[in-house]
């Protein structure tokens, strides 16, 4: 009995001198909270495209070394790690931030707006950080500027990855996460467990929404190829029609989800994003070319719609006189929250945003490639509040007109610096 009293008192001061602990670190959070704006607009109004993210990378690399940390770059292309090692022997906790843009336009009257053209599958288009990740960039730069003032609370290693190609590498070539492990960014040192935010633009600024296991889709890109026979358009009795086929199985492909889909099991998703087809409004071409995306949140659901999928665009084609196929490509797997690191980890997100602005949430059809990370070490994702409060019509992530309440990011430099703390504390 004595000796239970004795460990529960030993856990209260321990506690409470990492609650001190904690308020001498946020005060270095809260001096640096204008330079994490700073970099976040300025990354804003400098995006580049996954796998071409050079300047951003230097950038990165910049600041790291200026902490005095181990640097590596190169890592996946462009990516760049930081290693921060603490003045105490301890466990390796890593830190994840995106740092690609995506092929969108930027549509909206902000100062520090985008105005990068580039070109993406022979397609000129504008550049933005249509999703978040220049907040992501500034929040980990700013995580590793108070951590690397505070190694003497540090026990253990924080290994900082800046990650390119998140949403996804131009066609033919590797990227992402997928080819950071290739390459070791879990190894020397071993990471014993990762951690990554996403801003959100639908949650109010000053709120956090998690969810324990399986909380993003599994994403497979697809590509169909529909064959048909070219002829003039004033005879389409001559040909076979290939933009009518490919309307057929996009059609065809819905029921998919309408009809075969146990949907009250787990969500899923069919998008045809792309189609292209013809030269001129008088031919009927001879083929067309469909890019799209599947999106699972259950295994066995996974293999029914593509097994559906690969016959039906079959089945369709031939019915017309053509011929189709499709080509696979798995972009993410299902992002998949540890339970057990989860639990132990939700006290400190109730600490730092208050227990009142702690939400859990159901799993979404978006994917992430956060995912395959934690298919090797246990991991914890989750999503920090971007919109203003009070905003009733936020513009949704990948749009033109998308947009972030910056005013929300100090939160999330608190919330990962103090979770890396906690975790090597009580590991």
């Amino acid at each position: 009995m004595i000796r239970n009293i004795f460990f529960l008192l030993v856990l209260f001061v321990v506690g409470y001198a990492q609650a001190q602990m904690d308020k001498s670190v946020l005060t270095d959070i809260e001096s640096i909270e204008q330079q994490v704006l700073d970099w976040r607009r300025y990354f804003h109004q400098n995006p580049e495209l996954s796998n071409r993210e050079f300047n951003t990378a230097k950038k990165i690399e910049s600041h790291l070394r200026s902490l005095g940390m181990e640097v590596q770059t190169g890592i996946a292309k462009t990516g760049v790690v930081g290693i921060l090692k603490g003045d105490m022997p301890g466990k390796v906790v890593a830190l994840r931030a995106d740092i690609d843009g995506l092929p969108v336009t930027e549509r909206n009257d902000l100062p520090f707006k985008s105005e990068v053209k580039s070109t993406f599958l022979n397609t000129e288009t504008g550049v933005m950080h249509a999703c978040g990740h220049d907040t992501h960039i500034a929040i980990l730069m700013g995580v590793a500027d108070v951590l690397s003032k505070n190694k003497d609370k540090i026990r253990g290693t924080v290994k900082f990855i800046f990650q390119p190609a998140e949403e996804g590498p131009p066609p033919g070539e590797e990227g992402g996460a997928k080819l950071m492990i290739k390459e070791g960014v879990l190894k020397n040192p071993d990471v014993d467990a990762i951690f990554g935010l996403h801003i959100n633009s639908g949650t109010p600024v000053g709120t956090i929404k998690y969810k324990s296991g399986g909380t993003m889709a599994a994403v497979e890109r697809f590509v169909v190829t529909v064959k048909g026979k070219q002829t003039h358009g004033s005879a389409p009795w001559s040909g076979v029609d290939p933009i009518l086929i490919s309307a057929k199985i996009i059609d065809g492909f819905q029921t998919i989800i309408s009809r075969e889909s146990p949907l009250v099991e787990e969500a899923a998703v069919i998008t045809v994003g792309k189609i292209t087809s013809g030269v001129r409004f008088n031919i009927i071409p001879e083929s067309a070319e469909m890019i799209g995306t599947v999106r699972t949140l259950d295994p066995k659901m996974r293999e029914l719609i593509m097994r559906r999928m690969n016959e039906m665009a079959r089945d369709i084609a031939k019915a017309y006189g053509g011929e189709a196929t499709i080509e696979w490509q798995n972009n993410t797997v299902i992002t998949y929250n540890d339970p057990e690191l989860t639990a132990q980890m939700l006290p400190t997100l109730q600490d730092i945003a208050g227990a009142e602005n702690i939400i859990t949430m159901k799993a979404t059809t978006g994917g992430e490639d956060f995912s395959y990370f934690q298919e090797i070490v246990p991991g914890f994702y989750f999503f920090l509040g971007g919109m203003t409060p009070g905003n009733t019509t936020p513009y949704p992530h990948h749009t033109p007109d998308f947009m972030i309440d910056d005013s929300g990011l100090l939160l999330g430099v608190k919330v990962m610096t103090q979770i890396s703390l906690d975790y090597l504390n009580a590991n």
